[in-house]
């Protein structure tokens, strides 16, 4: 699924119109007729009863009067609140309007705030059609707008939002001040970032793509690079294994992780990168817990690194590394090192030169915490590729912010770190975001609120290894990992239930999902 933002949006409209001659108004009752047409099919209960059309002055709100238009004819008893005079529209709006009212609709106009009651409260509605604002919001929703939003909420009955439920940033996801909650969610040809960017994706309900007719041709000429992640995607980046492969085909991630207390991390982060079909696995870490590692997971080869109080002991460990590094063509480090003096020589030197031309560095969890203290821009220093998967709190130290900032913006956070390091950036939580330096975005669709558990990072970051080691170019590895990695959540969500399952559970499951995906 394509996704786009605001300003592409707008110039694939305004392309469409200009360069390829597509007439602005046939959009605009396509699009009307589009609402009308999915509103009768979601509720048949509406044919014959009220359906209240809320509309804004511009042309979501002419969408939303030819709507109106087109239910009438439905046999639907449509009704239409407008949030301004009728005299004040403009263009298409000002004629979807015309159009309305030869057809025998009648409108309300209010331009008051205390008006909003009275013009809605005539009659309770089967249902409304939420046309007040569209993909261009970018400012809080304040008086007249706020107090219709507050009052459709208000009323309980189902909403079909137009393009985007109102108040809700297309490009983010983002509420801004208050928004529309819907129930379907009527979109034209793409997806926006905001449908499918949480909170916003929590406010569309079901999301609908209808076509109107927009040129081809500016699709293509725009170019847009947000995709939404699906199951044919992430198949698409897993192919066949040939017959006659052996167990060096499918690379040998080296994973510097642990430390005492922190076995698990090392253990899990393994056991992902085992379970995504990587050939050979290497974990280096302090000889402290050496024993715990390799009891925990016996395919695994484990290398007991120079220890200091349990941790790795900076120069001595990176001695070790230098040889080890050599054989492997993957490093994934983070998972539970520990934050100190000498973690931040381990992850420095592995920037610096442990990350070769062909061989791509992870870095997650206490590496991050390490590079928010060295400044990101380091990693621009690599030799190598670098990938990140930060969660909002680390992202949020990356970038000298907080977590609710980022979370606001989940997509823009994501595109900022990519351009200030240069690396592959995968951004933790609901509906995970992966942004790359070349402008690449893709918002992941698996996953559910189980995974909020210790253990499911760490077991991330060794899948997204296994990939990177079987030469999956970084974005690419991200994304497929992102989306296994839910996948097999769901699953295991399914057999186990909604709540209590462990990362263990689903690194189990990782070979389940990923035949899946290969059939």
């Amino acid at each position: 699924m394509i996704l786009l933002t605001a300003a592409e949006s707008r110039e694939l409209d305004r392309l469409s119109q200009e360069k390829y001659g597509i007439d602005s108004y046939s959009l605009m009752r396509r699009a009307g007729e589009a609402v009308a047409d999915l509103v009768v099919r979601r509720w048949p209960n509406a044919v014959g009863a009220p359906v209240l059309v809320v509309a804004g002055k511009g042309n979501n709100g002419g969408d939303g009067l030819v709507a109106a238009r087109k239910l009438r004819q439905a046999g639907v008893r449509a009704r239409v609140v407008l949030l301004a005079r009728a005299a004040d529209l403009k263009g298409d709006a000002g004629r979807a309007h015309r159009d309305y009212v030869a057809a025998g609709g009648g409108v309300s106009e209010v331009t008051e705030a205390e008006e909003i009651g009275a013009a809605m409260g005539v009659e309770r509605p089967t249902a409304v059609v939420d046309a007040i604002f569209g993909i261009g919001l970018n400012a809080e929703v304040r008086g007249l707008a706020r107090g219709a939003i507050e009052a459709i909420n208000a009323l309980g009955a189902p909403v079909a939002a137009v393009d985007i439920a109102s108040g809700v940033n297309a490009d983010s996801g983002a509420v801004m001040g208050v928004a529309i909650a819907a129930a379907l969610t009527v979109t034209f040809c793409y997806a926006k970032y905001g449908h499918v960017s949480y909170p916003g994706a929590g406010l569309a309900g079901e999301l609908e793509i209808a076509e109107i007719g927009f040129a081809r041709a500016a699709i293509e000429e725009i170019a847009p690079r947000g995709r939404l992640t699906e199951a044919a995607e992430a198949a698409a980046l897993l192919g066949p294994r040939a017959s006659d492969s052996h167990k060096g085909t499918y690379g040998h991630p080296l994973i510097i992780a642990g430390s005492f207390g922190k076995s698990g991390a090392a253990i899990l982060a393994a056991r992902g990168a085992l379970r995504m079909g990587a050939g050979l696995v290497t974990a280096a870490i302090p000889a402290s817990i050496a024993a715990i590692v390799a009891a925990g997971q016996p395919e695994l080869m484990t290398v007991a690194m120079p220890d200091r109080g349990g941790h790795f002991a900076g120069s001595a460990a990176i001695d070790e590394l230098k040889a080890l590094a050599d054989g492997m063509n993957t490093l994934v480090v983070g998972p539970g090192i520990g934050f100190s003096d000498d973690t931040r020589e381990l992850v420095t030197w592995l920037v610096e030169e442990g990350a070769q031309q062909d061989r791509p560095l992870l870095i997650d969890a206490d590496g991050l915490n390490v590079i928010a203290g060295l400044g990101p821009s380091l990693l621009k220093t690599a030799r190598g590729p670098i990938v990140l998967t930060p969660h909002p709190g680390e992202m949020a130290r990356l970038l000298g912010t907080s977590a609710a900032a980022v979370n606001a913006d989940r997509i823009g956070a994501a595109r900022r770190l990519a351009e200030i390091t240069g690396a592959g950036v995968l951004l933790k939580g609901a509906r995970t975001v992966i942004a790359t330096s070349d402008g690449r975005v893709s918002v992941n669709s698996s996953g559910n609120p189980g995974m909020a558990t210790p253990g499911m990072g760490d077991v991330l970051s060794g899948m997204v290894g296994a990939l990177l080691g079987q030469g999956i170019e970084g974005g690419d590895a991200l994304a497929l990992g992102a989306y296994v990695h839910g996948m097999a959540a769901d699953r295991v969500a399914q057999r186990l239930g909604p709540v209590g399952y462990l990362a263990g559970d689903l690194a189990a499951e990782l070979p389940a999902a990923i035949g899946v995906l290969m059939r």
